[in-house]
């Protein structure tokens, strides 16, 4: 009787490569690390590894900067036309609201409506010094004209009370006119009384009591704010305004909570939302800044293109080296890995190195923008053109984290063609004639 002793179990080595595929073994990041540095015999390839990096640097830069300058300039705009015009205005057919009262208590009260108050404003002419120029006299409350004091430059807002003669004037407008506080500006109506000579235009003298700046240039070069009675004695509409102000919630969303308002004051007045109001400006700024950011992702693969250009001459250039780690025993996942690895450090060292450059020139924008203005001698931040009297800026972290994971993404895919190729290395050829 034959005894035969129990076969032991085979045991496969334990390896990496199948367990966590995307982990790299020793062997593998020695080997990367050392094609991440190419000896002197392949400093043209270094050379061309490194204007990879200075490629995915500057257009990873250049998205963050010309977006989060976009954003900036949405936000800013939104904020301060919103800032003086409220998220909506019920506005009457004919320029009077009558029974104001009732309209301004019923919008109080609709739900999602943070506050209203009513307003008047009308464009006329203002005179001081000699100088003509046009203006948009507007009549706020008390409570209204308070929330300007933090824009006061010159002056006391608190001197602007009814029937006290004192106005408050924009900075561009006081440069125009060459008035400050103190001084008389005269305002223009043309619908003036009638007389058995005709209609004479109305003309009232105010002193200038505060200098205000907004920071929209069309605000500063035109508004002239006075309390409503001022505006109503001035405008000879008795105890009517024009429009109501209003701030809501929400303020994308300020056509559906005026929804019922605006249906009860159908055939009365009308509700336009600063979507509306400033529908042209916040239009152009959508789709600038949508092809702003196609245009700019453009130079993201270029500097993709120069990853697979530079990896595919590593390949090239190491054909041999790769071979005998194949004899030795490296399999074609490894050589994946290793050449994966080395392109997309590439792209991730090009990629962190454009998110420093571009929040360190977003924090140094205006001396910037005022260095280059001194240097060429050109006016490339016109106020009158740009609305904003400085550049400004907001980083939206959902835009950073998509921008880095464009360039990210496209580092990765440009290093699988060479990658493919040194894995499918055939040492027997190469290694024949050795």
């Amino acid at each position: 009787m034959s005894t035969s002793l129990p076969k032991s179990p085979i045991r496969k080595p334990y390896s990496p490569d199948w367990r966590f595929p995307l982990i790299l073994n020793p062997f593998e990041w020695m080997i990367a690390r050392r094609y991440l540095l190419p000896g002197r015999s392949e400093a043209f390839i270094a050379l061309v590894a490194g204007i990879s990096v200075v490629v995915v640097m500057l257009s990873v830069a250049m998205l963050v900067i010309v977006m989060s300058v976009m954003n900036g300039f949405r936000g800013e705009l939104l904020d301060r036309i919103v800032g003086l015009n409220g998220h909506a205005i019920i506005q009457a057919y004919g320029g009077r609201l009558e029974n104001w009262q009732d309209v301004l208590e019923r919008t109080r009260k609709t739900e999602g409506v943070v506050s209203a108050s009513p307003l008047i404003e009308q464009p006329l002419l203002g005179t001081a010094n000699g100088r003509v120029d046009g203006i948009v006299v507007r009549g706020n409350t008390a409570e209204d004209i308070a929330d300007l004091s933090d824009k006061v430059l010159m002056g006391n807002l608190s001197e602007l009370r009814a029937n006290a003669g004192n106005v408050a004037i924009g900075e561009q407008l006081a440069l125009n006119l060459g008035a400050g506080v103190g001084d008389t500006i005269t305002i223009i109506n043309p619908a003036g009384r009638s007389t058995p000579f005709g209609t004479v235009p109305r003309q009232i003298g105010y002193r200038v009591a505060a200098v205000f700046a907004t920071g929209v240039y069309d605000f500063d070069k035109a508004f002239v704010i006075m309390p409503i009675p001022d505006a109503q004695t001035l405008l000879l509409t008795g105890d009517t305004i024009a429009m109501i102000e209003v701030v809501t919630e929400d303020a994308d969303r300020a056509d559906e909570i005026l929804a019922p308002v605006a249906q009860s004051l159908s055939g009365r007045a009308e509700i336009n939302s600063w979507k509306r109001i400033n529908a042209s400006i916040f239009e152009a700024l959508e789709v600038e800044r949508v092809a702003m950011f196609f245009a700019l992702s453009i130079i993201v693969v270029v500097a993709a293109f120069n990853i697979l250009s530079s990896l595919v001459m590593l390949v090239r250039s190491k054909t041999r080296d790769i071979a005998i780690l194949r004899t030795m025993g490296a399999t074609r996942r490894n050589m994946v890995k290793i050449f994966v690895t080395t392109g997309f450090t590439v792209g991730t060292i090009g990629t962190v190195a454009g998110l420093a450059l571009g929040f360190l020139v977003l924090a140094f924008r205006q001396p910037i923008v005022t260095f280059i203005q001194w240097a060429t001698g050109a006016q490339i931040w016109d106020p009158s053109v740009r609305f904003l009297t400085e550049l400004p800026a907001r980083v939206d972290p959902v835009e950073i984290l998509g921008i880095s994971l464009l360039a990210l993404g496209l580092s990765f895919l440009a290093t699988l063609y060479p990658a493919y190729k040194a894995a499918n290395t055939d040492p027997v050829q190469v290694l024949r004639y050795e």
